[in-house]
């Protein structure tokens, strides 16, 4: 099921700031136009940017006196709009915390979230100061009361199913165990999904709002990921979960959680191009094509 173009606002929006990460604004962009074209409106929020500026933890978040207003943008347009169904295009994950504020407003009960990712994203800013990892968190309407003052409508733990989600930490796991989350994991992506059906069923889900994190992919399936980073040492990001399934794993997952409903959000997140980002900027240096 699908809504109709002309009421799906498309909603580019190159946050770098919420994964303190310079690349993630050419990334957003390249992946605009690697997205098929739509007949909808398109709107861009403006995104502060400058390669050479360094962002400070601003009282527990890096970069917040930029963060903050973007997000607002991010609010602004969408109710200039008003629309029956949104696409994101970040940018970090924090990108989906307006878009999805207002599907859960709009939907409520009705509304599921798919959250498709290696992380559950479920910190706060006393745990952790990029508020990229923060989002679903906020969005629970918990955290950083700079983040929650976007949540109107606090979206339940029994709405949110994970997809992918590996390997977390102690804490992550805690909490997930606590408040009784569901997560689809990888090994179960792999052969035959009976979760995700069983809690569209169980939770009334009538729309989906779906979260894919790039970081989902495995880095020996796809390479424009944050694991894949050539400019930081091997052993940069030991520790920390990685992806395990594959494109084609992506489009299984949501294609069964939409065959029963109608999905309204789709924001797609963590795209890391270094090859096109290096040429970028190889291209910048050559004659006749950089600026003098």
């Amino acid at each position: 099921m699908s809504v109709e173009n002309n009421k799906t606002l498309r909603l580019l929006m190159p946050q770098w700031q919420g994964g303190n990460n310079h690349a993630y604004h050419f990334g957003a962009q390249l992946l605009a136009w690697l997205a098929p074209e739509t007949n909808g409106p398109v709107e861009e929020v403006n995104v502060a940017f400058d390669e050479s500026r360094q962002l400070k933890n601003e009282n527990g978040i890096v970069g917040r006196s930029e963060i903050i207003p973007q997000i607002q943008h991010a609010k602004e347009l969408i109710e200039k709009h008003s629309p029956e169904s949104l696409v994101v295009l970040g940018g970090d994950c924090l990108v989906d915390l307006a878009p999805f504020a207002y599907l859960q407003e709009k939907y409520g009960d009705d509304l599921g979230i798919l959250w498709v990712d290696a992380h559950p994203d479920i910190m706060t800013s006393e745990d952790f100061e990029h508020s990229h990892a923060s989002v679903l968190r906020a969005l629970m309407g918990e955290g950083d009361s700079d983040l929650t003052s976007f949540v109107s409508t606090p979206i339940k733990a029994s709405k949110v199913m994970y997809a992918g989600v590996n390997n977390e930490s102690e804490f992550e796991a805690d909490l997930l165990k606590e408040r009784n989350m569901r997560v689809c994991r990888p090994e179960e992506i792999k052969t035959d999904i009976t979760s995700i059906q069983k809690w569209v069923e169980e939770e009334n889900i009538k729309v989906l709002a779906i979260h894919l994190d790039l970081d989902v992919l495995s880095i020996a399936n796809f390479g424009s990921l944050l694991f894949k980073n050539p400019n930081v040492p091997e052993d940069a990001y030991e520790g920390i979960a990685q992806g395990q399934i594959t494109m084609e794993d992506v489009v299984k997952v949501i294609n069964v959680a939409s065959e029963k409903t109608e999905v309204v959000g789709l924001g797609i997140a963590e795209h890391l191009p270094w090859d096109s980002l290096n040429l970028k900027n190889m291209l910048g240096k050559l004659p006749l094509l950089g600026r003098k």
